[in-house]
């Protein structure tokens, strides 16, 4: 594996997206760059930019006017990436779901790896979420060639 490869194994880079939250998911997550929760210390960087990111962290139920915008940024993202849905919104689209601008969940738009659940999500939560998806990342950085099940997707429990 080439330098760069390695290097990106002991640092991923997160993009977050909010699809539509009520911001409770967002705050919590904020709370993991502060230094009580230090997410840092596990590698990990929060990253604007797709084309840098590994790992997809995305909370709030999908929209119509976002879903086109939630595949533009998957698909700039790097191969092996990784997507966790965080709080009750992005894995089910619960409460929203039956509103008229609302399509549900994540995984009705992108394969999810790890679900989050909570309503807002504890910060010990998505640690541990994150955790297990770059878990998820590491196996397929190591293992390109071993074709992935991506309809296994893992769940933090609460």
């Amino acid at each position: 594996m080439a330098l760069a490869g390695r290097s990106r194994v002991k640092s991923p880079w997160i993009l977050h997206f909010d699809t539509g939250s009520c911001n409770g998911c967002d705050i919590e997550t904020w709370a993991l760059l502060t230094p009580v929760y230090d997410i840092e210390r596990f590698g990990v960087v929060n990253e604007a930019n797709p084309k840098h990111a590994d790992v997809l962290l995305v909370t709030g139920p999908v929209t119509k006017k976002v879903e086109d915008r939630l595949r533009n940024l998957y698909s700039q993202m790097p191969e092996p990436r990784v997507v966790i849905a965080v709080g009750n919104c992005a894995s089910t689209g619960s409460p929203f779901d039956d509103c008229y601008n609302v399509n549900g969940g994540i995984d009705r738009v992108l394969p999810v790896d790890v679900y989050v659940p909570g309503c807002a999500a504890r910060p010990e939560a998505i640690i541990d979420g994150i955790i297990l998806g770059l878990k998820k990342w590491r196996e397929r950085k190591f293992a390109p060639h071993v074709e992935q099940n991506r309809s296994k997707a893992g769940e933090v429990p609460r």
